[in-house]
């Protein structure tokens, strides 16, 4: 059974930053890649940000330079560090992380920014 534990989600203002967490079990499996959703009201979910075992990483386009993923392979976690937050960053966050055989989400964290 794999789990995925999210954290660090929260109401920020704009300019703000959030870091969030997400730890995935079964530390024996190499998760690749693993990376960050998201989905806003009435819209659908999309890439955030992904990262490859080899640290190769991508970024949906509205959140280059301000956003940060990284890995913690020892620990099995991913964080997205998220500077310079705007009200559009709104939305629930999910982690996800492939197995060659199958990918697996968390249960989505809630990021809202607003004054």
């Amino acid at each position: 059974q794999v789990q995925l534990v999210e954290s660090g989600g929260g109401l920020v203002q704009p300019g703000g930053s959030l870091r969030l967490s997400c730890a995935v079990s079964r530390s024996n499996l190499r998760f690749d890649p693993m990376g960050w959703y998201r989905q806003a009201p009435g819209k659908q979910r999309e890439l955030v940000a992904i990262i490859t075992s080899g640290d190769s990483t991508n970024y949906a386009d509205s959140v280059k330079g301000r956003f940060t993923i990284s890995r913690d392979n020892a620990k099995n976690t991913v964080y997205l560090q998220m500077n310079s937050l705007k009200p559009e960053d709104t939305a629930v966050y999910y982690c996800n992380v492939h197995l060659p055989w199958r990918e697996y989400w968390g249960q989505g964290t809630q990021v809202t920014v607003s004054s």
